[in-house]
């Protein structure tokens, strides 16, 4: 991100910017945070948010921002997810230098900080199954019980936890416990496991550990080796808190003690961002991988055609919230509206061809005629259109019992082709169920280009030359998730989140790349399939619509 990107961000952090200029005042000198992922499924949109707000914060105090992997389940985790992570990152705008970290780099001085706090007395090998200690943890009304083995002795625990680590213990058979408080009105303090055993195979260490510690105890941990000044994180840590300054009070061991922050994460309407829900989704084949487009990841957003620059403009106008809101999908269009409108090309496709034949332009010719790629950016040149007696228009720009203040095509109506000439209805022709196979027309050579001295027309459509057109399959998108009472998450997926069409388009927007955007003149925003587009098929995705509900 440019600095003035940062310096906008970091002016919408509100609350947050307030808490480092305070800690600006004493001794910290410097700001130093972190972006730090488990590396167990793609990145979606709310992600997006605090790689903004971590890296633009650290950038806006001319500080730095580690990217740091929290791999401490090796059950769900894969280096398949952390190049995925690094790549959209880099997408986004932002760069680590040389600040990449893993927490599974720091498991040998977990190691030892686990074995102090058994030495201090505040931690021990609990041998009480996961449905034993939820029975025993209480309620918020009720305190928990303490473990039959809490009371063991620190020769026995150090024992015990070397003989977990050797892998003398089945999964399950043992863990490690904080020891803290059973009747903590907070219930991360009822002596949380710090420590389990897994015998898997760790996508960095191999098969080099058979315990790992949990996330609560990693976390705290790698942010201080890091020497991080501010843990920024969403608000589902907040209660968390307590217990990452237990663990950096207990071990005691280092010089920076982080601030933890927590700010309200992105929801946004007629989506879904649970890693679970997103998991399942692509594990069903019921969307075309992590990067469908009709998914909020990261991938699938720049899939689908979205830009980083107005990614990181949508973070910024949503500006960052103590309390828990739900964005409109209608704000994030806006934004990318508004980066595309200047310098996207602008193009004819009809996604829902009908043929209209000229009776009166002449057998076996053609012409080309000269459109400006943009109307309102020169820069982006002009291109050749070929115009002859059959074209494709949009079955939709014609009615045969038009209503008033209907301006498009109908019996006996004038209307512009863009860029072409002025032609007029004359008939049609249906099938036997009645409907419209072909529109005859007339068209008048006195207006070339679309002027008339003479005579004004309301009504402009788009066209592509029948001859020359290319076919096209083109996905259309609706929202991902409908609400559904039914579901145990209260929704589901929609049966009409995307409409594959057979489009007739101009050989110009054919002869693109993967990841080439348009606007399909009065369609919308769209953009060459990167997954599977080829020349001879090509795939386009529908990026948004050109009108928005969003009012700035």
């Amino acid at each position: 991100m440019t600095n003035e990107g940062a310096n906008k961000f970091g002016e919408t952090a509100g609350f947050i910017h307030n808490y480092i200029q305070e800690d600006l005042k004493g001794e910290l000198n410097k700001v130093h945070t972190r972006f730090p992922p488990e590396p167990n499924g793609y990145l979606h949109i709310g992600h997006a948010k605090s790689i903004c707000l971590n890296f633009g914060i650290a950038e806006l105090y001319g500080g730095k921002c580690n990217l740091r992997f929290d791999d401490t389940n090796p059950a769900k985790e894969d280096v398949e997810f952390v190049n995925s992570i690094k790549e959209d990152i880099k997408w986004l705008g932002f760069d680590w230098d040389d600040r990449l970290y893993f927490a599974s780099s720091y498991f040998d001085k977990m190691y030892e900080f686990a074995v102090k706090l058994i030495k201090k007395g505040k931690a021990f090998v609990c041998d009480m199954t996961a449905a034993e200690m939820k029975e025993a943890r209480g309620d918020l009304v009720t305190p928990g019980k303490n473990s039959p083995w809490r009371d063991r002795s620190v020769e026995e625990n150090l024992d015990l936890f070397e003989r977990m680590k050797a892998g003398e213990f089945a999964d399950g058979e043992k863990t490690l416990r904080a020891k803290i408080d059973m009747a903590s009105p907070n219930m991360n303090m009822r002596d949380p496991v710090i420590y389990r055993i897994s015998h898997m195979t760790h996508h960095a260490s191999g098969d080099k550990w058979c315990i790992y510690p949990m996330y609560d105890f990693a976390h705290p941990v790698e942010d201080a080796i890091e020497g991080i000044t501010h843990s920024i994180c969403t608000l589902e840590f907040e209660d968390h808190r307590p217990l990452y300054d237990w663990v950096i009070r207990e071990i005691g061991d280092f010089k920076v003690i982080p601030r933890q922050i927590e700010f309200a994460k992105l929801n946004l309407t007629d989506t879904i961002m649970g890693k679970r829900y997103l998991r399942n989704l692509v594990e069903t084949n019921q969307v075309d991988g992590w990067d469908d487009p009709r998914l909020c990841t990261i991938c699938g957003i720049r899939r689908r055609g979205y830009t980083p620059s107005a990614v990181r403009t949508f973070c910024e106008m949503i500006g960052v919230a103590k309390a828990n809101s739900t964005v409109d999908m209608g704000q994030l269009e806006y934004c990318i509206r508004e980066d595309l409108k200047g310098d996207t090309p602008v193009a004819m496709a009809v996604l829902d061809p009908v043929k209209v034949v000229i009776t009166n332009y002449p057998e076996g010719q053609s012409e080309f005629l000269t459109v400006a790629n943009h109307p309102d950016n020169e820069a982006l040149g002009e291109r050749q259109v070929e115009f002859g007696r059959e074209i494709y228009i949009e079955r939709e720009d014609f009615m045969e019992e038009p209503p008033k203040k209907y301006f498009r095509l109908s019996p006996d109506k004038e209307v512009r082709l863009k860029g072409a000439y002025f032609i007029k209805c004359t008939g049609v022709s249906k099938d036997e169920n009645g409907v419209i196979q072909t529109i005859y027309a007339t068209y008048d050579p006195e207006t070339k280009g679309g002027n008339c001295l003479t005579r004004k027309v309301k009504g402009t459509i788009h066209w592509v030359y029948a001859p020359a057109a290319v076919k096209a399959k083109v996905n259309l998108y609706e929202n991902l998730v409908v609400k559904d009472e039914t579901s145990d998450n209260g929704y589901s997926l929609n049966p009409d989140s995307i409409k594959t069409v057979d489009a007739m388009v101009e050989p110009y927007i054919a002869d693109c790349s993967p990841m080439d955007r348009f606007q399909f003149m009065r369609l919308g925003y769209f953009i060459a399939d990167s997954k599977h587009f080829t020349k001879e098929n090509p795939v386009f995705n529908r990026i948004v619509s050109l009108k928005s509900s969003f009012k700035p």
